[in-house]
This record gives C-alpha cells, structure tokens and sequence, in this order.
C-alpha cells in the first residue's frame, strides 16, 4: 500500500466524541461539553491547554454532532475584515429559513488576536449571532480582553496520560489503513511517550517517522533506541510546525537562570525565527525575573516589567533588540530562588490544616465601640512611633510563632537583608 500523503494526526482525527480520547473531566459521562453536545444547547466558550491536547478537534466534534454552521479562523492569519465578514455571514445565516442554530465561531490561536479583533466580536457574542470558541495556549486572563471573557466559559484541557497515549497509539495501529497493512512491532513505548510530552499529534507524528524511516517491505520493530535514533536524524522534520515549542522555552528559561547568556540567547533566537509570539517570551522573562532572579537584583523585575510593556507596544521586528537586552541582563544577574520558596512556604503552611488560626486581635481594625470592647486592635504598637520605625510584636496566628518562611540567598543584596532581620528578629534564628 502507498504511503498517504495526509499525515498521520490528521488522518486520525476524531470525528465523534467515542473516538476522542481524553479530557474526561470536560467529555465524560456527564461532564459539562457532553452535556452540551447532547443537549445542542452550546454556550461560548474557551479552551485553554497545551499544543496537541484535542482544542481543534473537539471544537469540530460539537460542530458535526449539533450540526450547527461552523466557521473557522486563525489568529495568525485573520485581520478585523475577517472577523466582520464571517459575522455577517452568521447572522444572514441565523435569520434563514433553514438556520439549524446559532453558527459555531472557532477562533484557533485566540491570544493572538489583539484588542480591536476582541472588540470585533463583542457585540455578535452577546447577542447571539455566534457561539465562540475559542483556542489558546495562554492563560486567557492576559490574553483575552475582559468584556469577552466575561461573556465565555473558560475550560481547562490537560496534556494526555500514559493511559490515553497508549490508548491512541493502538487506535492508531487499528483504525489507520497504511498502518494496518504494515507489519508493526512495538517492543518498547517509553521512548514514543516521553518524545510526545502528553501532545497526540505529536506522538502520532514521532511514530508516521519512525514507520517511515522502515523500508516499504520491511517488518518494523519499535523500540526505545529506534525512535530517539530515528528523531535524531529527521530533528529537522521533527521541528517544522513547532513542535518543540515547550522543549524550547525550557531550555531558554534554564539557560537563564543557569546565568548563561549565550545559550539563552541562542534558544530565544531559534522562537523568534520560528515565529515565536514575542509576548509570550516576555512573559516568561517576566515571572523568571521573580522567581529565579529575585531580590538578589529587584531592577530585574522592573527591566522584564518594562520589556513586556514595550514589546506590547512597538512589536516586532524591534522588540528583538528589548527581548535581547533582558535576556543578558537577567543570564548576567545573582540569583535567588528565596521569594518563591517564601511564598511557597507559607502556602504549604496555610493548606496544612483544615482550620486556621484566627488573626490575633491586636492585628485586627476596631472601627466599632463593640470591637473595641471586644479587645480589637488593643496592645498594637504602631511601628513609626517608635525609634527606628521598628518595635517587637508578634505578627504571626497562634501555633506559629517563631515560623521562618523568607531564607535570604547567599547573595549581597539578600546578606543585607539577612543582617537587618539579626538585629530585628532574633526569634527567627536567622543567624543559623
């Protein structure tokens, strides 16, 4: 049998929701998009997850199985006049004779449609000339204007386990008719699971492949060592719909904090040539300048701060030389991981317990007489009014007293820190 010319993933996709595989909090027997579909009574919605987790697919699921008018767009591609044009056509559509619903809007990629493509779809949304979904591998809190938001669902989709990869994969060796007719050993998986990262169309791509790299009339035999050979040599194919979008950005997060500007830098070139959305590195820059810069160098949040609000501002191809500037400036500063373990810490502390300790009174306000009789606010000794700014009270609930959640780094800036806590704190022992 000749090789097919359609890919694996799109040969495969699922068009029922028997065939889906995951998800089964949002598709399962009574979950909330089931539910919907049974019912055709589907409200806007967005779905938010990692490249390869079923948006697409299950956005044209509910369009089949409700039989609405659906229309798709892409962020990347569609402009305002898109966005007008497919609204006008879904309202013509709505208003005929023969309308079987409200039409279906699905907008892949919806992050990257910026304000005035949100604001475009306002007011079809609300009225219900269409029902979105959309698509995103963002948190939409960021990336989507809050008027929209409020007016859509947001459904969270996970990466698929080891149970639903194996599951697609002997689906895949079924169902698909080239497969099929070779004849395919599969001794070992891991490699397969680990190279797909929880993404279907990847694992259905690393194994078109490893199928491929076999000679037409060859028995095929998959093992662990025969897929990592066999992704080394075609990393090329393997890399052209960016594919390794998460390895990536890993490797650039890592470089920084690693205080390596030159493989930073390298790894942030290879996301800006393959089209990369320069707020997403950004943002990444942004949070890594917390957690892994932290108060060994504070300027740093305030460059990535200043770095995201010019990017948003200017785009590309400009925002590289910003993108660029805090990149080395956040490879080339101390680090300190201290704030995110504080923070850590005293959430580990607060979710410890299935009760909480009750704020002490004289932290509390007393804006009653009753409070005040009650003991509010009384024995609270008010820090200016005394030398220093500085007086000893205890701050912390009862049963904590003395719990040391901030542990300054070995860095300049956080010894500092560490010497004022000595002279202020000595319960907390900050001296060990």
């Amino acid at each position: 049998m000749d090789k097919p010319l359609i890919p694996l993933p799109e040969r495969l996709r699922p068009k029922n929701l028997d065939e889906y595989v995951g998800q089964r909090h949002l598709v399962g027997p009574g979950a909330v998009i089931r539910k919907m579909i049974e019912t055709g009574k589907v409200s806007s919605f967005i779905l938010w997850g990692p490249p390869g987790v079923g948006k697409t697919t299950l956005a044209r699921i509910i369009a089949n199985q409700t039989n609405c008018e659906f229309y798709t767009l892409s962020a990347i591609s569609s402009g305002v006049k898109d966005v007008r044009e497919v609204i006008e056509n879904a309202r013509r559509s709505r208003s005929s004779v023969f309308s079987k619903g409200t039409p279906i809007l699905f907008i892949d990629e919806i992050h990257r449609f910026n304000k005035a493509q949100q604001d475009a779809l306002l007011g079809a949304v609300e009225s219900g000339v269409i029902t979105l979904i959309g698509a995103t591998t963002e948190n939409p809190s960021f990336e989507v204007i809050t008027p929209l938001l409020s007016r859509c669902q947001v459904y969270v989709l996970k990466s698929l386990e080891v149970a639903d990869l194996d599951s697609l994969l002997q689906s895949a060796l079924q169902r698909d008719a080239y497969l099929a007719s070779r004849n395919i050993v599969i001794k070992e998986k891991e490699a397969l699971f680990r190279f797909s990262g929880g993404d279907a169309r990847k694992l259905l791509n690393v194994l078109e492949i490893v199928v491929s790299s076999f000679a037409d009339d060859a028995d095929i035999v998959i093992d662990n060592s025969t897929v990592t050979d066999c992704l080394q040599e075609n990393i090329a194919l393997y890399d052209k719909n960016g594919e390794q979008h998460y390895d990536i950005i890993s490797a650039f997060i890592k470089s920084i904090r690693g205080s390596d500007p030159n493989g930073a830098l390298y790894w942030m070139a290879r996301m800006l040539a393959g089209g990369e959305d320069p707020l997403f590195i950004a943002r990444r820059m942004l949070i890594l300048a917390s957690e892994d810069v932290g108060l060994a160098n504070p300027n740093a949040a305030l460059l990535a701060q200043a770095c995201f609000n010019a990017v948003h501002q200017i785009g590309m191809p400009e925002s590289r030389i910003i993108l660029s500037e805090t990149c080395i400036y956040l490879a080339t500063s101390p680090k300190s991981n201290s704030v995110i373990c504080a923070i850590d810490a005293a959430l580990e502390a607060v979710n410890r317990g299935d009760s909480l300790p009750p704020v002490p009174l004289h932290l509390r306000n007393a804006p009653t007489k009753l409070m005040k009789e009650l003991g509010y606010a009384q024995d609270y000794k008010y820090a200016h009014a005394f030398e220093g700014n500085f007086v000893d009270q205890e701050f912390l609930p009862s049963g904590l007293e003395g719990t040391r959640f901030y542990e300054p780094g070995p860095n300049t800036r956080e010894e500092d820190i560490r010497k004022r806590l000595i002279s202020h704190w000595p319960k907390y022992d900050y001296e060990k």
